[in-house]
């Protein structure tokens, strides 16, 4: 019988590829159409076609990825890995930063369109729920984009919504003060490349961060700019940050509209844009939804449950 078999030397590895009565190595026989078994440390198809052997080559080394970083059980992982591969070719849209010790690949369908529009326009909104995987894949590709030298300099801001203190008040430089503002996308880089590398392209002026109120007066050329948080804008500060934009820059805008901080009266500068502009074509537009959560399964329960209170 001829077969084509993948050695994985770490037997805890096999284990979770394999699942729990090799549970996931029936999804994956389900996925190719033909057998799957293991010996060993080895896994094989019993099939030598070329194609299969490829599919199935780059649906084990995903998983084996996804495994190594954690935060999902196995069987979580096959059918993420199984429903991305079926429907596109998971390895055209995934995002490989130099430096980093893994490849990124979308989790979900809607990801993996979402990463295509973040690798072919110059400009793309995504709104979707906490978890959704919205502001990690943006600073994903925004790293790929400037440490393999398309870009210049990494731009992150986001509008500071005060709950009482002003920032001028705040102790420390600037930096400082907006830190736990930018938090969450620190954190995202930190994930993608080591927190040494992170400090050093700051050091370096490669990575900046800053208030949405610095960015006025300014033209951003050959860089990638992130807007995080963008629900919490006003329409004359989006209008603003749009018009930075400046020759071969990029922008990304994130957003979630069920968490609006600004008052009541006052309509959402993510909102109002992306209706004033979702008909120019160059734009790109995607929305992430609670299917695509993949922070924890309680947090996709919890926006679920948030979604339906909503509706009713």
């Amino acid at each position: 019988m001829s077969e084509y078999t993948i050695v994985v030397p770490d037997n805890n590895v096999l284990t979770c590829v394999c699942g729990t009565n090799d549970s996931n190595l029936k999804l994956i026989e389900e996925s190719l159409g033909t057998s799957v078994f293991t010996k060993g440390n080895e896994i094989s198809i019993s099939d030598e076609n070329p194609e299969l052997c490829q599919k199935f080559q780059f649906i084990i080394d995903r998983i084996i990825d996804e495994i190594n970083v954690g935060g999902l059980n196995s069987e979580d992982i096959v059918i993420s890995v199984l429903n991305t591969q079926k429907k596109v070719n998971a390895d055209e849209v995934s995002i490989l930063v130099p430096g980093s010790l893994k490849k990124i690949y979308p989790r979900t369908q809607h990801q993996a369109e979402y990463i295509n529009l973040l690798q072919t326009k110059d400009m793309v909104f995504c709104t979707g729920s906490a978890g959704s995987g919205k502001t990690f894949l943006a600073v994903a590709e925004a790293l790929r984009l400037v440490l393999s030298h398309k870009k210049s300099k990494l731009i992150i801001t986001r509008p500071v919504v005060e709950a009482g203190e002003s920032l001028g008040f705040l102790p420390g430089d600037l930096e400082q003060k907006i830190d736990p503002y930018l938090r969450p996308i620190r954190d995202a880089m930190e994930t993608i490349i080591s927190p040494e590398s992170v400090k050093k392209l700051a050091e370096a002026g490669i990575i900046e961060v800053a208030p949405l109120a610095y960015m006025r007066g300014r033209t951003l050329n050959n860089a990638v700019i992130i807007l995080d948080e963008a629900q919490n804008t006003t329409n004359s500060q989006m209008k603003m940050f749009l018009t930075r934009m400046g020759e071969n820059s990029k922008m990304f805008i994130t957003g979630d509209p069920t968490q609006i901080d600004l008052p009541k009266k006052m309509s959402s500068g993510l909102m109002n844009s992306i209706r004033i502009l979702y008909r120019i074509d160059d734009i790109g537009f995607m929305e992430l939804t609670a299917d695509d959560v993949v922070r924890n399964r309680l947090v996709k329960k919890i926006v679920r449950a948030y979604e339906n209170e909503e509706e009713q």
